[in-house]
């Protein structure tokens, strides 16, 4: 693990460290938490992004590695939905206080209505960037053929090349498996603060129409999804970084 100066632990019960980078903000000022993708790290490029307004705009900022993905400690193959769920809550309820703007991009947006279901009352707002509920059985187990299932469930496992760079993903029937538990689709998240949606109308990864679900899954009545005809699953282009930029010092004002 790296000795960076401003990367911090979080230990955890079973002997694990949660890698975390955080400022506080001014007073008067929101605070947000970054939630990451599946087997993305705390320092992608929307996330430094983020923080760099954040910190230009006296915003606190709090961005951490899940288990098993970047400078935290643990194996990606033991990781499951439930434990990143665990991950996310611990951070929130142990690195931070008052309301938090929760900010979850593809998986993180899972993990954030799962945060939501847990801690509503520690939320200010919720910003989702291209959300991905139930991705493990609503999006990857369908889109895999008998050969692969077959495989994840006699074998265990299946390593899945990345859409995105040369890595592989490895998919663990323990993850298809834990995810079923963890479902939100289909029961409304309670949450009646206000949420923003950016999703690409071109993700490969998570359609647009499966992103929309989140309009209906949570109770509150200030949602805004906004559809961009051009944007992809990574909405990192500039300007779609100027997007978020925006979309996110509009709801914080909202919330101060």
């Amino acid at each position: 693990m790296t000795n960076r100066p401003d990367i911090r632990f979080l230990d955890r019960p079973d002997g694990e460290k949660i890698a975390y980078v955080r400022h506080e903000a001014r007073p008067g000022k929101a605070s947000l938490i970054w939630l990451g993708g599946f087997k993305s790290d705390m320092d992608g490029t929307k996330a430094m992004v983020l923080e760099n307004w954040a910190r230009e705009s006296g915003r606190g900022f709090l961005r951490f590695d899940y288990f098993g993905h970047g400078r935290s400690s643990g194996d990606f193959e033991d990781g499951t939905i439930g434990r990143w769920r665990d991950d996310a809550l611990a951070v929130i309820d142990e690195l931070t206080d008052g309301p938090q703007v929760v900010v979850g991009s593809s998986m993180g947006g899972w993990i954030s209505l799962l945060v939501a279901r847990e801690r509503a009352e520690r939320l200010a707002g919720l910003l989702l960037i291209a959300p991905a509920p139930d991705f493990t059985s609503a999006l990857m187990w369908p889109s895999f053929s008998d050969t692969v299932r077959k495989q994840i469930l006699e074998q265990g496992r299946f390593e899945e090349p990345s859409a995105y760079d040369d890595e592989i993903f490895v998919i663990t029937r323990k993850l298809i498996e834990d995810g079923k538990n963890w479902s939100v689709l289909g029961e409304p998240v309670a949450f009646d603060g206000p949420v923003r949606i950016l999703q690409g109308m071109r993700d490969e990864s998570v359609p647009w129409q499966h992103a929309q679900k989140c309009v209906d899954l949570v109770t509150s009545e200030n949602v805004v999804f906004t559809l961009i005809k051009n944007g992809d699953h990574r909405l990192s282009t500039d300007q779609d970084l100027a997007r978020l930029t925006v979309v996110a010092e509009r709801l914080t004002r909202q919330v101060e």
